[in-house]
C-alpha cells in the first residue's frame, strides 16, 4: 500500500498508542502556546511576566532576551544596541546552540502552526505538484534583508515579518497581520509545499547557521528496523536531511546533522519501530545500512 493510499501515523498509533504518536508534537504545540501565553499575558491580562514580543524581550524585570537575527540587522542600518541588547542576544544564541538553531521554527515560532496546519490540509486534500524554488532561496532572503537595512537605515524585515507582524496585530490590532498570515497559509497550500518556512523565511535560514554547531540531535538509532514506510519523510518539514542518516549514504552515522532540521521531532513520533529518538551530535555511530530498493519521495 503505497503512503498516499494510508494515513500517514497509522502504523505508529497501532502500535505505541496515539498518545505516544503524537507526543513530541502535542508538547511543541503546548511550549508555542504557552511563550505566546506570556508575551500576551502584560497587555491583555496585566500579568507581566514578560515584557516586549520575540523581538526583544525583558522576564521577570531581570533576564533580556534579543533575537539576534534583529541585532544583527539593527548593525547593518547603522544602530548600535545598547548593552542588554547584547546579552540578551548572546543568552538566545547560547541556547540554540545548545537546542538547535531551527528549534526556534518548530517550538517557539508562532506561525509554524499555520503552515503545519497547511502541509496536514495539503496533503488530506491530495494537492499535489506546484512551484519549485530551491531551499537554498532563503539565504538570499537573508542576505538581501541585511542589503536592505544597510541602504535604508532601518530594520525593513521586521516591518513584514510574519513573526512580528502575528505579536504587534495580537497586541495592538489586527491590522494587516490576518493577510500577510493568509499570504503565506494560501502559498503553501496551494502553491508550493512548506513553500514559506522550507523555502523563503529569513529568520529560519538565520537560525539554521547556529544549528552547525548544536548539540542536541535526531539520531536514527535503530535504523536496521527502519520498513521503508515513507512515514518521517512524508512529515518531515525538511525531508532531504533524513536520508543520509537513516540510510547510511557514504557510511554515514545515524546522527541527523544537517543544519536545516529543526529538531520537531515528528520523525519521532510517526515512526512504528522506534527507528528515531532525541540524542547528542556526539551519539554512538552505527555501522553503515545498505540502501534500500524504495527511493525517498524528492520535493
Amino acid at each position: 500500500m503505497s503512503i498516499l493510499q494510508r494515513r500517514i501515523g497509522a502504523d505508529a498509533v497501532a502500535a505505541k498508542g496515539w498518545l505516544r504518536a503524537q507526543r513530541w508534537l502535542v508538547l511543541r504545540r503546548a511550549v508555542q502556546a504557552s511563550v505566546l501565553a506570556l508575551f500576551l499575558a502584560g497587555p491583555w491580562f496585566g500579568v507581566w511576566i514578560v515584557k516586549g514580543n520575540l523581538t526583544s524581550s525583558l522576564t521577570l524585570g531581570v533576564l533580556p532576551l534579543t533575537d539576534p537575527y534583529v541585532l544583527a540587522q539593527s548593525l547593518a542600518a547603522g544602530y548600535v544596541p545598547l548593552r542588554s541588547a547584547w546579552i540578551g542576544a548572546a543568552i538566545v544564541l547560547v541556547f540554540y546552540v545548545l537546542v538547535g538553531g531551527r528549534a526556534f521554527c518548530s517550538w517557539v515560532c508562532p506561525v509554524n502552526p499555520l503552515t503545519d496546519a497547511a502541509a496536514w490540509l495539503r496533503t488530506r486534500l491530495g494537492i499535489r505538484g506546484g512551484a519549485h524554488v530551491s531551499r537554498r532561496t532563503r539565504y538570499a532572503v537573508l542576505a538581501l534583508t541585511f542589503v536592505v537595512a544597510a541602504a535604508s537605515g532601518i530594520v525593513a524585515w521586521e516591518l513584514v515579518n510574519p513573526v512580528s507582524m502575528l505579536h504587534r496585530g495580537l497586541i495592538f490590532g489586527i491590522g494587516a497581520m490576518w493577510a500577510i498570515l493568509l499570504a503565506v497559509v494560501l502559498f503553501d497550500l496551494f502553491v508550493m509545499r512548506r513553500g514559506w518556512c522550507g523555502h523563503l523565511c529569513p529568520m529560519g535560514a538565520f537560525y539554521s547557521l547556529t544549528a552547525h554547531f548544536s548539540v542536541l540531535r535526531v539520531v536514527a538509532a535503530r535504523r536496521e528496523r527502519c520498513n521503508d514506510c515513507l512515514d518521517c519523510f512524508a512529515v518531515c518539514p525538511e525531508p532531504v536531511v533524513i536520508r543520509p542518516a537513516l540510510k547510511g549514504i557514504g557510511g554515514a552515522g545515524p546522527v541527523i546533522g544537517a543544519a536545516n532540521c529543526t529538531n520537531c521531532g515528528r520523525c519521532i513520533d510517526v515512526c512504528a519501530p522506534d527507528v528515531f529518538e532525541f540524542g547528542t551530535r556526539w551519539s554512538a555511530r552505527a555501522s553503515p545500512r545498505p540502501q534500500p530498493r524504495t527511493a525517498a519521495p524528492q520535493e
